[in-house]
C-alpha cells in the first residue's frame, strides 16, 4: 500500500464530477471507465483522458495501481424514480466489481456515492451487505449522508458517502462541515437563456394555475403525485424525471450550463452533445464541492495521529 496518495482510478466516472475534486486536491488520474459513449466523450473532451468501457469485461490486469479509487455507481436500482430493485438489477451488482477491484489493487482508501435510498432499501440489508463486503475486503468502512445543499450549492441533493481505508485512518477520518455561505439561486442562472428552454404557453398555465409564487427567481418542482411546489434552490436534478420536472419560475427549464453549475461544474467545462444527453449526464453526476470536501477528509486522515488532532505537513501539494 502506498503511503501517500497521489493517483486515483475513476469508475462509473460519468463527465467527472470526482475528476475534478480530486484534481482540485493535486491528485492525479491513474484511470477512468464508463460504459456510456457519450459520458466517455465528455469526459475526453474535458480531461484528456479517454476512459475505458464496461468495466465488467476489464481484467484487474487492465487497471493500473492507484492510490485511492472513486466510484458513483449507477444508482437508478436504489432510486426513488427507478424500480429499486437493489441487487436484484443487474446494475445492483456493479458494487461487486468495486470490490474485485479493491482486492486486486488494494488502493489505501476509497470514496463511493450512491442516492440515498441506498441506505434503506430492503431495510438496510443492501447496505449492510455492502458495507461486510468491504470489511472482507479489509477496508475499514463508514458512511454518511450528505446534501449538496451544505457545501455551497442551491441544489438539494441528499447521497449516501462510503469511505474506507486499507489500514487504521478510519479513526482519524472525520466528515466535511457543512459550508456557512451558499451560493444564490440567482448567481446560477443565465440572464438571457435561449428560447429553446421556454415550455410551451398550455405547459406553463398547467403550472401557474396550480401555484403561485411570491418570489423571483424560483425553482418550481413538481412531484410525482402532481404537486408544484418553489424554492430558492433546485430539487435534485434527476437524469430520468420528465424535462418539466423543474423550471425556473414555472417557465422554463435549466440550461445545460445552469445544470452544471447546480453541480459545482467550472465555467470552464466544454459541452458536447445535446441538451437531452446533459441533461442525463449531470442528472447522474456528483455535487463536486460536496465530493471535494469528503475526499480532502480522506487526506487529512492519513497526515491525523488521532481524531481532532490535525498534522497538515503531509498535505503540501494540496494547500
Amino acid at each position: 500500500m502506498s503511503e501517500s496518495i497521489d493517483t486515483f482510478a475513476d469508475l462509473f466516472c460519468g463527465i467527472g464530477g470526482f475528476h475534478y475534486a480530486a484534481q482540485d486536491l493535486g491528485l492525479r488520474c491513474a484511470f477512468a471507465c464508463d460504459i456510456d459513449q457519450p459520458c466517455r466523450t465528455q469526459y475526453a473532451v474535458n480531461f484528456g483522458i479517454q476512459p475505458a468501457g464496461d468495466i465488467t469485461k476489464l481484467t484487474s490486469d487492465e487497471i493500473p495501481d492507484h492510490d485511492i479509487l472513486f466510484a458513483g455507481f449507477p444508482c437508478q436500482p436504489f432510486s426513488i424514480i427507478g424500480d429499486m430493485k437493489g441487487r436484484d438489477d443487474a446494475r445492483g451488482t456493479l458494487i461487486d466489481e468495486i470490490v474485485r477491484i479493491l482486492n486486486a489493487k488494494r488502493p489505501a482508501a476509497f470514496v463511493l456515492e450512491n442516492v440515498r435510498q441506498f441506505g434503506s432499501i430492503r431495510h438496510g440489508s443492501v447496505l449492510a451487505r455492502t458495507i461486510d463486503s468491504l470489511n472482507e475486503a479489509g477496508y475499514e468502512v463508514e458512511c454518511k449522508v450528505l446534501n449538496a445543499l451544505d457545501f455551497g450549492l442551491p441544489h438539494k441533493r441528499e447521497r449516501i458517502i462510503i469511505v474506507g481505508f486499507l489500514d487504521d485512518s478510519i479513526e482519524s477520518f472525520q466528515w466535511p462541515n457543512p459550508h456557512t455561505s451558499r451560493k444564490n439561486l440567482g448567481d446560477i442562472l443565465e440572464t438571457e437563456p435561449d428560447s429553446r428552454h421556454f415550455v410551451s404557453d398550455t405547459i406553463r398555465k398547467k403550472r401557474h394555475d396550480r401555484h403561485t409564487a411570491t418570489n423571483r427567481p424560483m425553482v418550481w418542482h413538481e412531484n410525482k403525485g402532481g404537486n408544484v411546489s418553489s424554492h430558492p434552490f433546485s430539487c435534485a436534478l434527476r437524469a430520468n424525471a420528465s424535462h418539466n420536472y423543474l423550471l425556473v419560475d414555472g417557465e422554463r427549464r435549466l440550461s445545460p450550463r445552469e445544470q452544471l453549475r447546480l453541480q459545482g461544474f467550472p465555467e470552464s467545462f466544454r459541452i458536447v452533445g445535446s441538451d437531452s444527453q446533459i441533461r442525463k449526464q449531470v442528472g447522474n453526476a456528483v455535487p463536486v464541492p460536496m465530493v471535494r470536501d469528503v475526499i480532502r477528509e480522506v487526506l487529512n486522515a492519513k497526515c491525523r495521529p488521532a481524531r481532532g488532532q490535525r498534522n497538515y505537513s503531509c498535505l503540501k501539494t494540496i494547500l
